[in-house]
């Protein structure tokens, strides 16, 4: 089994200080709270939210070849309301695109997220293979795999691991920052 660090307030302060010295993530996640706050706070108008979805598609590299009909789900759905309310089903609400017959899991935590990161921690490969790495070596919590890609569960997952690990102070937006450098350090894909 790979050796990481056990999860820690010095460890995740570590990381967030890692994090603040990427002029490159630093720079997109500081353009990214310009628009999703600044400029285009809402989803009403389907030009703002296409302006939103290719910034995070490209940003995140979430690999939407055809972002339009993404856009259009986001706009269908009007969402303002729940995403303010931090209604967490509305992640899986988003995710599934019936119009191409996918799920964009990921990309529908990030762009929950950058509207309301208090509510919305970010799912991607990195976190899970962390968080799978850690239930199997300190059994924090009892979940499958699939679990994670379940928003609901996956967000009693994320709250099972700051409790077990005494992480409580952090934001979901923290948290979300060390989990993922973690999983990018050690999990890299080659």
């Amino acid at each position: 089994m790979i050796e990481i660090p056990t999860p820690s307030k010095e460890e995740v302060d570590k990381y967030i200080e890692k994090w603040n010295k990427l002029e490159n993530y630093v720079n997109q996640e500081n353009s990214l709270n310009k628009l999703f706050h600044d400029l285009l706070p809402e989803n009403k108008l389907i030009e703002d939210i296409l302006i939103k979805a290719s910034t995070l598609n490209d940003f995140y590299s979430t690999n939407i070849f055809s972002i339009f009909p993404v856009a259009k789900h986001i706009h269908e759905l009007d969402i303002d309301e729940r995403l303010y309310n931090g209604d967490l089903s509305l992640v899986d609400d988003i995710a599934d695109v019936k119009d191409l017959n996918k799920r964009f899991y990921s990309f529908a935590t990030k762009y929950c997220s950058h509207h309301n990161p208090d509510d919305y921690p970010i799912f991607d490969n990195y976190v899970s293979k962390v968080l799978v790495h850690f239930k199997k070596r300190d059994k924090f919590a009892k979940f499958k795999m699939e679990d994670l890609r379940d928003y609901i569960k996956f967000n009693e997952v994320l709250d099972e691991f700051a409790k077990f690990y005494n992480l409580e102070e952090f934001t979901r937006k923290e948290l979300d920052m060390y989990l993922w450098q973690l999983g990018k350090e050690y999990f890299k894909r080659y």
